[in-house]
Order: C-alpha cells, then structure tokens, then sequence
C-alpha cells in the first residue's frame, strides 16, 4: 500500500515544522545579533554555515533510519533535536548580551544540534517519502512538501516579526519556545501511524555504516546523482549572498526594495514548483528530467539576462528578470527533489535513507559552499572590474556556465521516461 494525498500533506507538515524553526535561525536571530547586539555579519554567518557542515552527517541518519527498523523515531526525535536547538540558539543572543563568550558557546553547540536535528528528521522523512509514495505522484509529493516548507517559513517570518515588537529577550524566548513547541507537536500528530499504516518499516539490520555507505557508493547511478546534486546546487546557491547588493550597488534599490526583490524570486520558485506538480503529475506532461534540464537552462538565460541589465542601471527590469529565475529555480528544484526520490529505490534495497542521506549532505555542502563562493569571487572581481556591475555580472555568468553544466550532465544521466515513470535514470550497475 502506497501513501495517499492525505498521508503525504501529512508528511507535508513535518517539512512545514523543519521550514518554521529553521527561519527563526536564520532570520529573526541573524538579525538581533547584527543590529540589537551590533556584532560582524560574519559571525550568524558562520553559525549557519556550521549548521549546513553538520549535515554532512545527514547518510548516517538515512542509514540509521535503514537498518534500524523504525524511521518515525527518527523523524520525532529529530525533530525534538531541532527544537532544542532553536530554544539554545534564542538563548544564546540572550547571554551575549552579557557574556559574549558563554553566548558564543552556547549559540555553537545550538546551531550543531540543529544541523544533527535538520539531517536527522529531514532525511528520514524524505526516505519515508521515497520508500511509500506511488511512482506516478512523487513530482506532486515533492511539490506538496516543498511548497509547505517555504508556507511555514513565510508564516512563520510574518507571524514573529509581528509579535516581537516591542522586542524584549523574554518575549524572544517566549515565541521561540511557542514555535519549537508546537512544531515538536505537530511533527508527531502529523506522522503518527503513516509508516505503519503503508507498510515501508525497513528491516533492522546489523552493519557497520561505513559498509553500508560503500554499497551506495559503488553504485554508479547514486554516484553520478551526487556530482550532479553538488554542482546544481552550488549553481542554485551561488547568487543568494550577492542579489540584493547587486540590486542596492548597481540599482539603486532601498533595503525595503531589495525585501521586495527577495519576495519576488521567492514568488518565482513558489511559481515554478506549482507549475511542475500541476503539468507533470496531473497531466502527465514531460520527464522529471525535462523540467530538470528546462529549469536550469532556463535559470542560466535568466542569470544572463539579469547580468546583461547591469549596465543600463537604475531603472531597469531587475524586477521580472529575478522573478523569471525564481520560476525556473522552482522548476529545477522541485524537478530534482522528485528525480531524487525515484532513484532511491533503484540499485540495493532497504537503503532509501542512505541515497537520500547522500544526496542531502552534497545539496548542504553546495548551499555553503555556493553562497560562500559567490560573495568571495564579487570580492575579488569588485576592485579589478571597471565598475561593480562588471563585476557581479562576470559571477552571475560563471553561475550561468554551471547550469548549463548542470543540464548537460541532467541529460547524460536521467532518462527520457515521463515524470510518472518508476525509474529516472539510465539503466547500469
């Protein structure tokens, strides 16, 4: 028996629960600290970005989620990890306020936690996925569960920016606490009975990880989908750090504008993810691997484009052309998420959680390091360019020249199959 749309909104919610504590992070306490705490940018910066290394862990909870028999354990206690780390994070910007070292200190060890619950609770979720989910609904599941993802972490942005006015530290904990809490309560009505109820419990197993992840590795298609989930998302995250400079440098655009712009792309990929659920589950039209390589073909026109209007300055459409790019991101995305959960079950069974794990823990190295390396290569071209808008159109050209890559490599190891198919890639070892 395979997940009906029920049971996979349900699993929805678990992703819109990861989105909510995690915007707390990366938003509403980034921000404290830099302004309420007048502390460098770097330091958030490199909070999140230890967040994103930890889950380099993330196949050894998909191969703890396979071998152990169980993975709601691992989706609740993940998410119970999690929240502890959001409550220590909010925590933390309370203590710097008086001791800046046992603040650090604390904020350290909460952003670990929060990468081991991250990694923990999402891969076993997505294995869960992988494992009950209908082959002829998986772009619609990855859509579905995306899209309430980036729901919960625009509600959850809205809603406590809203109440933290007048801003207090115990006000600050308070909400974080009602948020951490309530996600932890959710997560466990919402996945409570599905794995039983579909039949996908994996058989306990007795083996060392490190074999296990051999196994995976030896496979070629696991491997060749791991290069290419690297180099995409280093692609989809190498612009995320420099965008909204190149539009307040080169544009002229207000912070409040450059909030505009960030809303406008994230409408895009809002945009561009429902397009591929709607076309390609519920009408059955194109591969996953067609709307893989349109998405980062059509990403890599986009980039050229927004780079192409640098020169024309202020009053530009920078507007339309970084929405259209927030569209073909969606499209990539969500086409890549599916492809994901399809190759899962291909090659040695029982071990969806380790692929997922695999691939989770190369899309986190390509978040940090595709935003790191965006915003060093501005650096280094800003003062040998002839003006900024040389300079950030060269990075968003090299980003370009990856998604076309990227499509390339889509092409080489995906097949033609339509979206509902069983398998996405060639056939192989």
């Amino acid at each position: 028996m395979t997940l009906g749309w029920l049971s996979i909104v349900r699993l929805g919610v678990v992703q819109m629960c990861l989105g909510a504590i995690v915007v707390l992070t990366t938003s509403t306490l980034n921000r404290l600290m830099v302004v309420e705490l007048a502390l460098p940018a770097v330091l958030p910066g490199l909070l999140v970005a230890l967040h994103y290394g930890i889950q380099i862990t993330r196949p050894n909870w998909g191969f703890l989620s396979d071998t152990g028999g169980n993975r709601t354990r691992w989706i609740i206690g993940g998410m119970a990890v999690l929240a502890a780390g959001g409550v220590l994070a909010a925590l933390g910007v309370q203590i710097m306020e008086r001791s800046f070292a046992a603040g650090l200190a604390v904020s350290v060890l909460a952003y670990a936690l929060i990468g081991l619950g991250v990694g923990a609770a999402g891969t076993s979720l997505l294995a869960l996925l992988a494992t009950a989910t209908h082959p002829r609904r998986r772009a619609a599941a990855a859509t579905i569960t995306w899209l309430m993802m980036i729901a919960g972490i625009a509600v959850t942005a809205a809603t406590v920016g809203a109440f933290l006015d007048p801003y207090t530290p115990a006000l600050l904990l308070r909400i974080v606490g009602i948020v951490t809490g309530g996600a932890v309560a959710l997560t466990v009505l919402a996945v409570w009975g599905i794995e039983r109820s579909v039949d996908a419990s994996p058989t306990p197993e007795d083996m060392p990880f490190r074999h296990g992840l051999r196994e995976i590795w030896a496979e070629r298609k696991a491997r060749n989908f791991t290069v290419f989930v690297f180099l995409s998302m280093t692609a989809y995250f190498m612009q995320e750090l420099i965008l909204e400079p190149y539009a307040g440098l080169v544009f002229g655009f207000t912070p409040g504008q450059s909030t505009s712009l960030s809303g406008a792309q994230n409408g895009g990929v809002f945009l561009g993810m429902l397009m591929v659920g709607i076309v390609a589950t519920g009408l059955g039209r194109g591969s996953l691997r067609a709307w893989v390589v349109a998405g980062c073909l059509g990403s890599a026109l986009m980039l050229g484009v927004i780079a192409a209007l640098g020169p024309l300055g202020p009053g530009a459409p920078l507007v339309p052309a970084v929405a259209g790019l927030g569209v073909f991101n969606g499209m990539f995305a969500v086409a890549a998420i599916g492809s994901m959960m399809a190759l899962a079950g291909e090659g040695r069974s029982a071990r969806e959680g380790t692929r997922m794990g695999l691939w989770g823990a190369a899309q986190a190295m390509a978040a940090g390091f595709g935003g790191l390396a965006g915003a060093a290569a501005v650096d280094v071209m800003r003062p040998l360019a002839l003006s900024d808008a040389s300079a950030f159109g060269t990075v968003f050209l090299v980003e370009a020249g990856l998604f076309v890559a990227s499509a390339l490599m889509a092409m080489r190891v995906m097949s033609r199959g339509p979206a509902r198919s069983t398998s996405t890639l060639v056939p192989g070892e």
